[in-house]
Formats: structure tokens, sequence, C-alpha cells
């Protein structure tokens, strides 16, 4: 991702600090309430779509307004954070939102209390069997009979490796063998260790930045930072601890760029080689496509540390309070079917959530000239296979946030593992009340 999009499907690296802007509504172009305004078919009119960042829909806009000639659409783009918080505040007052909302899902159990407040589309044509449960349950009322969101893409994880760094270090290139020889992440902070120890290019460090890995890491385990219950258990569960201590390890042993995600330096660091390796959920792919190795270097992608797991994804959802609700769903519809789905994959990089998809030839063989002409189709649709998924609750991002925080201190020199660990925990005692 470029410095233009800022938190694109990076629920562990939110903006936190968007979160006070989010109380003064400003969001252009939202529309007001109006229930099912503009419903006949002939009626000229906009519909609103309001995102926290690219999507990649441009093409897919101009696609539909040529077969609906009635139709107008316009896109709003916010951070993450305000984003949200926007939409919680106008579900609230009942009138402001957009005729689309995307929800990320880091944010979506914070929306499951609402789900009555959006158009149910089980009541429009759509079923719940396009997507795994695993997508469909975070967007569903707590009954499951009402699903409030439709899935775009998920984040199937994968990692993306500079073979020509790989090579100069005296490590394997090839995918499957560097897939062999990183199967987890003890062994990877190993791999590591064993690049800084031997590679030429001093400058170069194993990976991007703490908050990255660690958003990695946690991802996989089969509980978070919330249970079953949706009880929060940053605290009591081994996992989270062993994923922040993990990466700790690795930053206090040189490992880690220090780079912010996300941000101006990031994209320098992916030109100027200053990390060989980066956790890369599908959706990543526009960084490396925006911002090639100056030097001429090279990436690949292997499998992920551990096998599966899932980084980020998205729904569209229809608030009922839209001024043109079903001109709205009919569009929500199209975005996530199978087609425009396969087409953001192959021409946008945005794997999609749509169970079908990930068996038929077009995903399932597609490879990609980015990466060495690299099986991302199976890649990637073997990670969403291996997924196991987690709990989710409403803080989930901003929990992320202040363990991502916290391993930044650890990078900056302020605070070692412990102290930057009690932090955390301090300021998820005071995220979740």
């Amino acid at each position: 991702m470029s410095s233009a999009h800022p938190g694109r499907r990076a629920p562990f690296l939110a903006a936190a600090t968007a979160l006070a802007a989010a109380t003064a509504l400003t969001l252009a172009g939202c529309s007001s309430s109006g229930g099912s305004a503009g419903d006949d078919a002939d009626a000229k009119i906009t519909l609103t779509v309001n995102l926290f960042s690219e999507f990649g829909y441009a093409d897919l806009y101009k696609q539909y307004e040529q077969a609906h000639p009635n139709i107008t659409i316009k896109e709003n783009r916010a951070d993450l954070g305000a984003h949200h918080q926007n939409l919680q505040a106008h579900l609230l007052a009942g009138s402001g939102t957009a005729d689309i909302e995307a929800i990320e899902i880091g944010q979506v159990a914070g929306f499951q209390p609402q789900a009555s407040k959006f158009v149910n589309f089980l009541d429009n044509g759509v079923s719940a069997d396009q997507w795994v449960p695993s997508k469909t349950a975070p967007a569903s009322s707590a009954d499951g009979k009402t699903l409030f969101g439709v899935g775009t893409d998920m984040g199937g994880m994968a990692l993306c490796y500079r073979s020509d760094l790989f090579k100069a270090a005296g490590l394997p290139t090839e995918r499957d063998q560097v897939s062999a020889l990183l199967t987890d992440w003890p062994a990877y902070v190993a791999a590591g260790k064993e690049f800084l120890a031997k590679s030429p290019n001093k400058g170069a460090k194993w990976f991007d930045s703490a908050g990255n890995l660690f958003s990695a890491v946690v991802a996989q385990a089969p509980t978070g930072f919330y249970d079953a219950s949706g009880k929060v258990v940053v605290t009591e569960n081994p996992a989270v601890r062993s994923a922040f201590d993990l990466v700790a390890g690795a930053v206090k042993e040189g490992q880690s760029a220090g780079i912010q995600a996300f941000t101006p330096a990031w994209d320098t660091g992916f030109q100027k080689s200053q990390f060989a390796t980066v956790a890369c959920p599908a959706w990543m792919s526009y960084e490396f496509k925006a911002n090639p190795p100056v030097d001429g270097g090279t990436w690949d992608i292997a499998r992920i540390p551990g096998g599966g797991g899932n980084w980020g994804g998205s729904y569209l959802t229809v608030p009922k309070s839209g001024k043109h609700t079903k001109a709205a769903v009919e569009l929500a519809k199209w975005l996530t079917a199978p087609e425009q789905e396969a087409w953001l994959f192959k021409n946008k990089g945005y794997f999609p959530s749509d169970q079908a998809l990930w068996s038929q030839p077009d995903i399932a063989n597609f490879t990609d000239p980015l990466f060495n002409n690299a099986p991302t189709g199976k890649i990637f649709s073997q990670s969403a296979k291996d997924l196991k998924p987690q709990p989710l609750g409403a803080h989930g991002a901003e929990i992320g946030t202040a363990l991502g925080n916290a391993l930044t201190s650890i990078e900056q020199g302020k605070a070692d593992g412990d102290t930057a660990w009690k932090k955390a925990l301090a300021d998820v005692a005071n995220i979740t009340g």
C-alpha cells in the first residue's frame, strides 16, 4: 500500500488518532435519510459509496454506469478509524449514511448489535453460501437471520521475500525451498539471524516492522484478542504474549527495519531494499507494484510460516437510512459477485472471499509476474482453505494498535519487552473499559 491508502485492511495498524475527528461528522457527499427513494428503475440517481481506502472499484463503477445509464456512482473516502466512527454516529442519528458503507473485518463486530439498521441481504436474493461461514458470521445478526454485509476480499496470507537478497546471504531462493526453511515463526526468526550474519548488504534488515510481523503471527492463533463468548482475553491468552515476545526478541536482535507500515518511509523501504521479507496478505500487492526496488531487485512469494491465516478483508453494507436502498443493494451485490471478485484479484490483487472461486482454474492457476510468476492463486487459495477463524470483538482494531505501538516503542529504544507489554495491557484496559 502506498501512503495514499493508509490503513488499508490493516486492523492491527489502524490510525487511532483519527477517532477524535470522527464526531465532527464531516464525510463529504453523505446522503440524508430517506428510506427507499429512487427505487424506480428508470429514475436518475446518484449512489454514494463510503470507503476507508482504495478498493479498486473505479473501472467497475464505469462498467456498472454503462449498463445502468440512469445511475451515477460517487465514492467518498476517510481514514479507517474516522470512517467507522462516523458510520456508528450516523447509524445512531438515523441519518447521514451513504447508500453503501464499507466495514473492515476488524471493525465489523462492533456493528453486529445494530444489524437491524442495515438492509438484510438474505431478503434480497443473496445466499450466505457464497462465502465461508467465517466470512458471513461476523456480518450477521446474533440469530443468523440477518446478513447485513456482503464480503469483498479477504486477506489470505503469504510471505513476500527478496530472492536476490536471499541469494546474497546464502539462503535458498526457490519458493518451495523457502517455504520448507520457514516452516513456522521460530524458524523464520532463526533464518533472520542467519540473514543478518551473512548478508553483504548491511543496510537490509530481515523484516519491515514489528507491528506488521505481530499482526501476521497473532492472526494465526486459534484465539486472538477475544474468546468465543466475546470476552477480551489479551492478558490470559498465551498466544498473544507468545507472538509479542517472539517479535520483541527479533527486534532486540536487530532484525526489524523499524519502519511503520503504510507510511511514506515504508514506501521508501521497498524502493531502497531496506528489508528482505514482508508478511503480506493478498491486498498488500499494491505496495509492491507502486514501489519496485530501484536497484532492480526481485520479489518472490512463498507460503506463510505456520501456514494459513487471514489478515484483513471487508464488507459492503446498505444502511436502511440511505436514500436509494434498493439500487444500493443491487450495486453491492454486483460488486461482490464472483465475476467482479475474480476481476479484482487478477487486476488489483484483492483475493476473493467468494469460496467457489478458489478452485476455479483462472484463480487457482493464476500467476503474477510481479512475484517472479509465482502461483499466487494457489498460494492464497491454500492459505484461505487453511484458515482457522478467530473470534472477533468490537475493539479488535484498537487493541491491535495498542500492541503494535508497544512493539514500536521497543524498536525505537524507548522500552524493553516487559515494560512495553505492561504499557500495552494498560492501554488495552483503557480501550475496553
